[in-house]
């Protein structure tokens, strides 16, 4: 009896996991990862295109990356939330795929020497792996990858924007929104 319990207790606290919110999204992290956009885009050098640009960039995406995976983590432990609990998994399952398309079209376009692309693919990927993965979230991380995908379609429609699209959105989206989530979702 005391087996088939246990085994009933388990099972619902893996079933509400799996149906809760991924509410670990880092706030102050996200203003942390605009900062290190608006960085990127002040050291990136005037040519778009230019080498120095893309590692540029790069150097920033992998700054980023760090600094959400550690916020995250911070912030679960914070709220005594396990940061791959079903809803982080979900999260995760949404948004890797986009970033890792969107890492391999890097490569394609740089060595095509098509560069001019990559602020639109990266805004509108980087988007929709928000999006996707923001369903597992809090209601505003879906709105946000909305806006950077809105912002990937303006740079690939208008290229000459592409300049101020890029640290725009991954600059200053990810300021908004981080303090948006900071102040609401609490850090």
């Amino acid at each position: 009896m005391h087996t088939h319990a246990m085994d009933n207790l388990r099972y619902i606290r893996q079933t509400m996991e799996r149906a809760g919110s991924f509410t670990a999204v880092p706030g102050k992290g996200g203003m942390l990862m605009g900062l290190s956009a608006l960085v990127a885009a002040r050291f990136s050098g005037a040519r778009q295109g230019d080498w120095r640009w893309l590692a540029a960039w790069v150097c920033a995406a992998l700054a980023a990356l760090t600094i959400g995976i550690v916020s995250a983590a911070v912030k679960s432990r914070k709220f005594n939330m396990p940061l791959f609990s079903g809803p982080g998994r979900k999260f995760i399952a949404g948004f890797a795929p986009a970033l890792l398309s969107g890492a391999l079209l890097t490569a394609v376009l740089f060595r095509a020497g098509q560069m001019e692309f990559l602020p639109g693919i990266w805004l509108l990927l980087y988007g929709a792996g928000v999006v996707s993965g923001g369903y597992a979230s809090v209601k505003v991380v879906p709105l946000m990858g909305g806006c950077f995908m809105a912002a990937g379609a303006a740079a690939l429609l208008i290229p000459a924007w592409s300049a101020v699209l890029m640290p725009a959105g991954f600059g200053g989206l990810h300021v908004i929104f981080g303090l948006v989530i900071a102040v609401k979702y609490g850090g």
